[in-house]
């Protein structure tokens, strides 16, 4: 991990870009206020994004199976669903679906 000041970052870019992009770094930029900023390469961006939107929906599904052990669910037949979802012919689409 580097930790530079902004000037300092904005003097060598391309350098902590290429450390960043290259070597794995994270680079930290201090600045005024506390208000620091952090570069990191894409690809680890783009797991930690994976990560979070993981933990999000392993937040959900704990949650729809704390409801269904409380009896807060709903159960609905095929049918009952094509109308709520506003179809027209509930026991065609079955149909088409299952001769796919």
């Amino acid at each position: 991990m580097i930790a530079c000041n902004y000037s300092t970052y904005r003097s060598k870019l391309k350098e902590y870009c290429d450390k960043v992009v290259r070597e794995g770094e994270t680079v930290i930029v201090t600045r005024k206020d506390e208000e620091n900023v952090v570069m990191i390469s894409m690809e680890d961006y783009n797991y930690y994004q994976k990560a979070v939107n993981n933990w999000h929906y392993l937040l959900d599904l704990d949650q729809a199976f704390t409801d269904v052990e409380a009896g807060r669910v709903t159960t609905f037949s095929t049918e009952e669903m094509a109308r709520f979802l506003g179809e027209d012919d509930a026991k065609g689409e079955t149909e088409t679906r299952d001769a796919a």
